[in-house]
């Protein structure tokens, strides 16, 4: 998922939004008991709920439902793979925070492989990135496809400090080259990437495939 988040990263605009004391400060009275990026619960089967959806069950529709109509659904990929099904948000309030969202869908890759082949447009995102264009025969199958991953690009510029108080201390931290940081959350299926360059992003997924999204860091 992580690959393919970093791919359609690619495609996006320098961001401009809300400052960081929306993470910070605010009315306790007015923050909603779910659906924010740090109110993560963990289920028992492994499972995780962040956004008001449970990965790994709900559904792109549950998430187009959630989120609204204007989800833009295509294929994102490098030339050398079949890609990611992907629903993306340019822009998405959760409460009183902004950002962008990637929605990923659990799909086979021979599954995916055929919609590339179906796909009635495509066009390049950057270098050799391209997304294709559903055909309106697969998008009934990608929608009713379940969620295997999330991620948020938040407006805010974030630091270390707003991080570590909205989501607790890490499990592990791993550092990139001289601008990107991971803190890897497993146990709820989280890894937030400090950007000192850029935007920070969220990734989530459910906390029993945790491995699958640590498992490039290794390099």
């Amino acid at each position: 998922m992580k690959k393919a988040i970093a791919i359609t990263l690619l495609g996006l605009a320098v961001l401009v939004g809300p400052v960081v004391w929306q993470f910070l400060n605010f009315d306790p009275k007015t923050v909603p008991t779910s659906g924010l990026p740090w109110q993560i619960e963990t289920l028992p089967g492994g499972e995780s709920r962040v956004f008001d959806l449970t990965l790994g069950k709900s559904t792109l529709t549950d998430a187009r439902a959630r989120f609204g109509p204007e989800m833009e659904l295509a294929i994102v990929a490098t030339p050398t793979e079949a890609g990611n099904v992907e629903g993306y948000y340019e822009a998405l309030t959760l409460g009183f925070v902004a950002g962008k969202m990637i929605i990923t869908a659990d799909l086979p890759q021979d599954v995916i492989e055929g919609m590339r082949e179906r796909a009635p447009k495509t066009e390049y995102m950057q270098s050799t990135t391209r997304k294709a264009t559903l055909a309106e025969a697969d998008r009934a199958l990608a929608l009713a496809a379940p969620i295997r991953g999330i991620a948020f690009i938040p407006s805010a510029q974030l630091d270390e400090a707003v991080i570590l108080e909205r989501f607790g201390q890490p499990a592990e931290r791993i550092r990139i080259g001289e601008n990107l940081e991971h803190f890897l959350y497993p146990a709820k299926g989280l890894d937030v990437v400090l950007d000192s360059k850029g935007r920070e992003l969220f990734q989530y997924v459910a906390p029993a495939r945790f491995d699958a999204l640590r498992a490039p860091l290794r390099h």
